[in-house]
This record gives structure tokens, sequence and C-alpha cells, in this order.
């Protein structure tokens, strides 16, 4: 079969990766792809939010099955035009994206339908926000309501500073339109978990548990970014909590939109926070995460080409259960200078080579582009250093040493990634 994964990060490189392992997949093509997915499938010069293009290409070369990486193209409703023109896709349609494209239309549907999450209030004008601020207080986390690439989010440690929150967001319009509602809502304590299942809305099949890293800095320091590392399992998630997570938190959001009359098929992502009263939904996504994706993936087993077709056409409940190595798997992000404000382009990268011969190791390319024998980076994060081990401890080791091996000007990393799962806390 012809598949098209549409986007140019991390998380399409690893798609990719996992693509070429299905023995269904006879051509793969990336849109637009970058320097790491190009050595493995066919990259086409078409953006990712060009969906006249991506229908017309899927058209003339008869693709099989198109995976959506990035939210922007789910939010602006791709799935519903490729399901138009009876072409199989692989994520949620326009009205099913709202959950991550608006984040009140999310938050409103998890009160509604009982989801636990934190306390919050929904604001369209900075004045009434800064005086609910000024109420109650700090620490307390805004949002923006629409997109804004993962950093939309402020947890704001002083009243001060979430007022700044506020006003960057709704009168400086740092995110545009996604900036006109904001939310104002209590902070959560504990750790944070990535819940992925894979569901047509009838079925849901999870995804192993992994723990992301948001902060630019070592100890969960400086701004949030799109993820600076994750590590799979999460050990802070024991099979009883998962069953309640998806208990409280998945099945009812996915029941609660059958009731609102939204069909749901595709990933579905819950950000959750473990707190001393229970698992709490933070947000959620309508795709893969990254860099989650990069630190679950090698780990599972299954054919995720064959999981994804049966999604596609409504057929998930075929696919019984998935299988999963054991063993531990770390993914550390190997940014740009000045991430992730503006950040540095075009240096070339080194030791690519050195890490191809170590066992058990695979660097997934993000930012990346090729020019003519060389790699250069070309965005903020640049790669995805993956290490699979017997223990969490050996997965972080293995992948500290590719990282080692690799340097770009200006290349900066969390040294930190996975040290939870060691310490326990």
């Amino acid at each position: 079969m012809r598949v098209l994964v549409v986007g140019s990060g991390g998380r399409e490189h690893a798609l990719v990766w996992k693509f070429k392992q299905s023995k269904s997949c006879d051509k793969i093509f990336c849109a637009p792809g970058n320097g790491g997915i190009a050595q493995i499938a066919e990259c086409i010069d078409i953006k990712a939010d060009d969906i006249d293009g991506l229908l017309e290409f899927a058209r003339k070369e008869k693709i099989d099955l198109t995976v959506i990486g990035p939210e922007i193209v789910l939010a602006a409703g791709i799935v519903d035009i490729f399901c138009e023109n009876k072409l199989r896709i692989f994520g949620p349609n326009k009205a099913a994206a709202q959950l991550e494209a608006s984040k009140v239309f999310s938050k409103e549907l998890m009160a509604k339908y009982k989801v636990p999450t934190a306390d919050f209030r929904v604001f369209d004008h900075p004045d009434a926000a800064d005086k609910y601020i000024e109420k109650i207080g700090a620490p307390c986390v805004v949002k923006a309501d629409g997109l804004a690439s993962g950093k939309g989010v402020v947890v704001a440690k002083t009243v001060d500073e979430a007022k700044q929150a506020v006003d960057a967001m709704m009168r400086e319009k740092i995110f545009g339109d996604s900036g006109n509602k904001i939310i104002v809502e209590e902070c959560l304590e504990g750790q944070e978990a990535s819940i992925l299942v894979i569901t047509d809305s009838k079925e849901v099949v999870a995804l192993a548990s992994a723990q992301d890293h948001k902060r630019i800095f070592d100890n969960d320091a400086g701004p949030n970014t799109g993820g600076m590392g994750a590590y799979s399992p999460a050990s802070v998630v024991t099979a009883e909590l998962f069953k309640e997570i998806l208990d409280k938190i998945i099945y009812r959001t996915i029941d609660g939109l059958a009731k609102e009359g939204i069909e749901f098929r595709g990933v579905l992502y819950a950000g959750v926070m473990l707190t001393k009263d229970g698992p709490k939904a933070l947000e959620f996504n309508v795709r893969f995460g990254d860099p989650e994706t990069q630190a679950i993936l090698p780990r599972l087993k299954s054919d995720l080409f064959e999981v994804m077709l049966a999604t596609s056409e409504g057929k998930l409940s075929k696919i019984k259960s998935l299988d999963w190595d054991n063993r531990a798997c770390v993914c550390v992000v190997c940014a740009a200078f000045g991430y992730p404000g503006d950040y540095t382009k075009n240096k070339e990268i080194s030791g690519l080579d050195q890490v191809a011969k170590l066992d058990d190791v695979v660097v997934f390319h993000a930012g990346t582009k090729k020019s003519g024998n060389k790699i250069l980076s070309s965005g903020g994060r640049v790669l995805g250093v993956t290490g699979i081990g017997e223990t969490i401890k050996e997965a972080i080791n293995k992948t500290y040493q590719a990282v080692g091996k690799i340097s770009f000007e200006g290349m900066h990393y969390r040294k930190d990634i996975g040290r939870r799962a060691i310490e326990g806390s």
C-alpha cells in the first residue's frame, strides 16, 4: 500500500520509520519531510497546510492512507475534505479537532461530562481576567484558547506574572486570534504523564505511557517549549492508575463527544496531572505528541500502519491488542541556540554517522534539511536522540552517550531527561 505522512518534525520521522517496518507499506511519501525522513522515504515539496496540494497529490498518486502529524492541519479540516473525496485518512475531523484547537471547547466539554480537571474560568476581556487573578491570587495557569505551537500556557507563580501573560495574549496578541479568549485555572500539583490512545469512537487501543519535559532548562526551569525530551514507560503510571485514567478521562471524553454528535477517529492524547486527589486532565491533543512519539514507537512491536488503517475505516475492533517491548526508551531533544525564542538556522550537524553505528539508538530528525552531502539545522528543535535499554537508567546512559557524539553550533539540550523515573519523585 501507498502511504502519505504529512509534516516535517521528529514525530513524522518516527511515524515514517515505523511504517518502514510494515509489510503492508510498499511506498512511503512525506510532505514536506526533513533531512532525516529523506533518507527513508520520498519527500514531496508540499507544505503541511497546503490542503489542496495534498489532496491533488493523494488522488494522483493513489495514496491508500494519509496520516496527519501537525494539529494545525487537523484543525483546518483536512480530514473532512479527504473523506468527502473518498480518500482514507488517519486523524479526527474538524469538529473533533476542537479538543485541541480550542481550550475553551475542551474545558467546557470536560466540565459537562464530569472529566476531572482543574477549576477554571473563561475570559474574553483582559480587564476581567486581571480582576479575577487579583481575586484568586497565585500560582495560577493562564492559557490561550487557540493553537500556539505548545507555547500558549503560562504557569504563573505570581499575580504580576499572570497579569503579564494576560497582557501578552490578549492585548499584545502574541498568538494572534488564539488569544481572543483565555482560560485562567487553578494550578494543579503533582507529576505529569502523557496518555495516548488510538480510537475510532467505538473501540480504544491504548499506547504505552510516557512523560514529557516541557521546560527549556534542567529542573523544569525557564519557559515552556514544544517538549525537550520524553521517556516511556512513565514509572509513576501504575496499571491501576492507567485504568483509572482511561475510565475517568479517556472514555468519558470520547463518550461526551459522541453525545455531542462528534465522531473521533485518530489519536487522543491526554496530558494528565497525577494529583493527591487522583488524575486530572490538563489538556487534550488530537494527534501524536512530540517528543512522546519518539519515545513510545521504538517500544511498539505491532504493525502501526495496520492499526491506523483499521481506525480510518472504523474497524479498530479487529485489532485486539498491541505488543510492546518491555525495555525502556528515552528521547533527548537537541535544540538550536535561542530556542524557544528566535533561533539560529543552517548550522552543519556532525556526528550522525558515528551514532548510526550504535545499537538500540536512533536519531529522529525534526528541524533539519539536506544540503548536498550535509545535514543542516532548520528548526528550533533539531534532533530527537533516542535510546532503548533494559532499565530506564541504561536507556538514559545510552541516549546521552549518543548525544555526546553529535554537535552543531549553539546546540543545547536538557541533561536531566528521565531523572524523575530514577529518583521516583
